[in-house]
C-alpha cells in the first residue's frame, strides 16, 4: 500500500509522490516568546513521527524546522529579567529551552533549525524580488504584498479577497492599497502599543523597540510571513514536498506564505500541506495567551517522554485532542503495558529456557501481522492511532506466549523438587526466534518510528518512585537483620497499600508496581 496523505491544499486524500531524490519537509516552528507547552509539543511530536516514518520507509528526508526569534512578543519581554537586555537575549533563553525539551521528548534532530535573525539578507532579497515583479510596493519605509496581484490568493483557506478583513496593525492600514495586503517589511522598530499589548511587566516611559536592520527601504524589521518563505527556500528549495504546521496557521500565515513564495518563483511552494489539530483543554485551544497551558517542562517532570508521546499517539495528527489528567492516566497505563510486555519478552528471550528449536507459530504470525497492520496504518495518512493498536496487539501475543510456556528453574535439583512444585513430565521452552522478532518489532516500530524508549528509566516520577522504593527496602532489610520483624512487616504492608508488591527471595527482596 502506497503512502497517501490528506492534502489541506486540495482537501483531498492524495498518493504521496516526492519531487526529487530527497523528501523536503518544512515545519513551522515556535515563536520563542514564552515557555513551550504541550500544544507546541503536539506539533513537534507528530512532525517527528511523520519524518521518522518517511525515513523508516526508505525516503531520504531533509527536515527543516525554524525558530522565530524576531517578534513583538519577544521584544515585549526585554528587561523582564536583568539578563534580558535585548530581544536576542530573550530569544536565546527560550530557544535553549525548546532544544532541551525536544531532546527530553526524544525528538529526532531536524536537518537544521534556522532562525529568522540569521536570514535577514535572504528576506531582503526575497522582498526585492517581489517588488521587481510587481507583487509588492513600498510605503513610508514599509513594504506590503499586493494580494490582488496574485490570482490564487485564498487557495488554501478557501477565502475570497473581497470577503477578507484587514490584515496587520491598525497603523498600517492607511499605507496599504488593499485592506488584505500584508507586511513584508516593517519600517522602524516595534510600536509602543504592540509592546504594551504583549508585555508582562511595566516598561515605564522607555519601552523596547526590538532589533532593527538596514534595508533598501530604511531601517526596519521583517514581516512574519516572509520569514518562513525565505528560510524554506534557503535550506530546501523553491518547491518543497511537505509543509507541516498547526491548523490555526492556515490563515493568514500559510496562505500568505503561498502567495509571496509562488509570486516570487512562479512555482508551487509546497505540494502537500499537512495541518495538525489543536490541543484543547476545557474546550479551548491550549495557548500561552489564554494562560491555560501545561508546560513541556512540567509534563516531562510528571509523566516522562514515553507517556507524553503515547498520549499524542492516541489521536491522528489532523484531529483535535483534549488534554486532561484522565487522558494522561490512560496514556500512562497504555505505555506501561507496552513496557511490561517488552521487558518480559527480553527476560524470556535471554533466559536458559529460550531455545532454538521451540516454535510458536501464533507468536511468529502475530509479529508478521503487526508489521503489516502498522505499515498499512502509517501509509494511511500517518494514522498513528491504528498503528498503535497494531503494536498493542503484539503485546497480547507476547503475553499469551509467556503465559502458555512455563519455565522451571533451579527449584529442581537432580530430579527432586526443592519447592512447592512437582516436576512435570516435560515442559515447553520459550520460542527464542519468535521472541527475538517481537523485541525487534517493539524497538523498530515503537522505537524508531514512534520514538518510544523501551527498557529505560525515563518516565518522570516512575523512575524516582523506583529509587524511593529501593531506599525503603534497604531500610526494611536493615530492620530484618536487626530482628525488628514487626516493623519490617509494617513497612511491607505500607508499601502494599501504596500499590507496591514486595517479594522476598534468597537473593534479596524485589518489587513491582501493581
Amino acid at each position: 500500500m502506497a503512502l497517501s496523505v490528506t492534502n489541506s491544499l486540495t482537501d483531498e486524500r492524495e498518493e504521496f509522490e516526492p519531487t526529487g531524490e530527497e523528501v523536503l519537509v518544512y515545519v513551522c516552528g515556535l515563536t520563542v516568546s514564552d515557555d513551550p507547552h504541550l500544544g507546541h509539543a503536539r506539533l513537534w511530536t507528530h512532525a517527528d513521527v511523520i519524518t521518522r516514518w518517511l525515513d523508516y520507509a526508505g525516503y531520504d528526508v531533509r527536515h527543516v524546522e525554524n525558530f522565530t526569534d524576531v517578534n513583538e512578543k519577544i521584544a515585549a519581554r526585554v528587561g523582564e529579567r536583568p539578563e534580558w537586555e535585548t530581544e536576542a537575549d530573550v530569544a536565546r533563553h527560550y530557544i535553549s529551552q525548546v532544544i532541551e525539551y525536544m531532546r527530553g521528548l526524544n525528538l529526532a534532530r531536524a536537518t537544521v533549525y534556522p532562525r529568522v535573525s540569521e536570514h535577514i539578507p535572504e528576506i531582503i532579497d526575497l522582498v526585492e524580488t517581489l517588488i521587481d515583479a510587481g507583487h509588492a510596493y513600498e510605503a513610508n519605509g514599509s513594504v506590503y504584498f499586493d494580494v490582488t496581484s496574485f490570482n490564487d490568493y485564498g487557495v488554501l483557506s478557501n477565502q475570497q479577497i473581497d470577503d477578507l478583513e484587514a490584515q496587520g496593525e491598525p497603523d498600517e492600514r492607511g499605507e496599504k492599497r488593499n485592506a488584505a495586503d500584508f507586511a513584508l517589511w516593517k519600517a522602524g522598530g516595534v510600536a509602543p502599543d504592540a509592546i504594551a499589548e504583549h508585555a508582562k511587566h511595566d516598561h515605564g516611559d522607555d519601552p523596547p523597540t526590538g532589533q532593527t536592520w538596514e534595508s533598501p527601504w530604511g531601517e526596519g524589521r521583517p514581516g512574519w510571513h516572509i520569514e518562513c518563505s525565505a528560510m524554506s527556500m534557503t535550506h530546501l528549495a523553491d518547491t518543497i514536498d511537505i509543509h507541516i504546521g498547526g491548523h490555526d496557521l492556515v490563515f493568514p500565515h500559510h496562505e500568505n506564505e503561498i502567495a509571496q513564495s509562488e509570486a516570487a518563483t512562479g512555482q508551487r511552494f509546497a505540494n502537500y500541506w499537512l495541518h495538525t489539530g489543536l490541543l484543547e483543554t476545557d474546550d479551548e485551544k491550549m495557548s500561552s495567551s489564554l494562560g491555560n497551558f501545561f508546560t513541556v517542562e512540567a509534563a516531562l517532570d510528571e509523566y516522562g517522554p514515553n507517556v507524553i508521546r503515547t498520549f499524542y499517539l492516541s489521536t491522528e495528527y489532523g484531529s483535535k485532542q483534549t488534554f486532561s489528567k484522565e487522558a494522561m492516566a490512560e496514556a500512562e497505563e497504555r505505555w506501561e503495558r507496552l513496557q511490561r510486555s517488552y521487558d518480559a519478552a527480553v527476560d524470556a528471550c535471554d533466559s536458559v529456557d529460550s531455545t532454538a528449536k521451540t516454535e510458536d507459530s501464533e507468536l511468529r504470525a502475530a509479529v508478521d501481522d503487526t508489521h503489516e497492520a502498522f505499515t498499512a496504518a502509517m501509509n494511511d495518512d500517518f494514522n498513528v492511532r491504528e498503528a498503535m493498536a497494531a503494536l498493542r496487539s503484539l503485546t497480547k501475543a507476547v503475553n499469551r506466549h509467556l503465559d502458555d510456556h512455563t519455565s522451571y528453574d533451579d527449584q529442581f535439583i537432580d530430579g527432586d523438587s526443592v519447592g512447592p512444585y512437582t516436576i512435570p513430565d516435560s515442559h515447553t521452552a520459550y520460542d527464542y526466534h519468535g521472541l527475538k522478532r517481537a523485541i525487534e518489532t517493539f524497538e523498530s516500530l515503537g522505537g524508531e518510528v514512534f520514538g518510544l524508549q523501551f527498557g529505560t528509566e525515563t518516565d518522570g516520577d516512575v523512575g524516582l518512585a523506583g529509587d524511593l522504593v529501593e531506599l525503603l527496602l534497604d531500610v526494611r532489610e536493615a530492620d530484618r537483620e536487626a530482628g525488628n520483624y514487626e516493623r519490617a512487616d509494617e513497612l511491607r504492608d505500607s508499601l502494599a497499600d501504596l500499590g507496591v508488591e514486595v517479594q522476598d527471595s534468597d537473593d534479596g527482596p524485589t518489587f513491582r508496581f501493581e
